[in-house]
């Protein structure tokens, strides 16, 4: 049975295609190409991706990164839609749910919802499977991604649960509600696109949403 990342892959690949290579993302200053060659040296090269989270190796991961980027368009969509090469534990479908899911849905939202028709009404809809295993991911990476909020956060999902995720602090305590898929795009720091409400005291609602959340 195809798992959900690779049917999230398989449809970021999609519109990918559809879009082109310079179509912009919510993604600082990367176009459609940029993030493609993102998720290849991601998979393909992780001597380069762990440039995205350590500084010093900024440098290498960037000219590997401008090298897959170089490469003909249909070439490197074809790239992310293969996966890593040869065999991998992210060919097992569970394994590749753990590590992708949110990853592919997350990026593939960024390109949806960076281009100029995007309609928060006409968002796409994700059906229930799928948005359970996003709930579980939330719970699981919550208090990674909103470690550097300053109040208190508990997620609400209705149909999936609630979840604290940080205790209150003198600055209060908010709750983030919404879909799983939304509160995910939230914590990930795609506060300008994500439909969530959130709830609590007007100070402490301020403080959350100046807060520099995800990775």
């Amino acid at each position: 049975m195809t798992g959900l990342a690779q049917l999230e892959r398989a449809a970021l690949c999609s519109t990918f295609t559809r879009l082109g290579p310079d179509a912009p993302t919510l993604c600082d200053g990367w176009s459609t190409r940029d993030l493609a060659a993102h998720l290849v040296i991601r998979e393909r090269r992780p001597d380069a991706a762990a440039g995205v989270v350590v500084p010093a190796l900024a440098e290498h991961t960037h000219r590997v990164q401008e090298q897959y980027a170089d490469q003909p368009w249909a070439a490197l969509v074809d790239m992310v839609r293969q996966g890593p090469r040869g065999w991998s534990p992210l060919r097992v479908p569970g394994v590749d749910d753990a590590v992708n899911l949110a990853e592919f849905f997350v990026h593939h939202e960024d390109v949806l919802r960076a281009q100029e028709d995007w309609d928060p009404g006409q968002r796409r809809q994700v059906d229930g499977q799928e948005s359970e295993a996003l709930w579980i991911r939330l719970r699981q990476a919550g208090q990674l991604l909103l470690r550097r909020s300053p109040v208190g956060v508990t997620l609400l999902c209705e149909g999936h649960g609630r979840k604290k995720i940080k205790a209150p602090t003198a600055q209060g305590e908010i709750v983030l509600r919404g879909e799983p898929g939304e509160v995910l795009l939230y914590a990930f720091g795609r506060s300008a696109v994500a439909q969530v409400d959130i709830e609590g005291e007007t100070s402490a609602v301020e403080a959350f949403g100046k807060a520099d959340l995800g990775f």
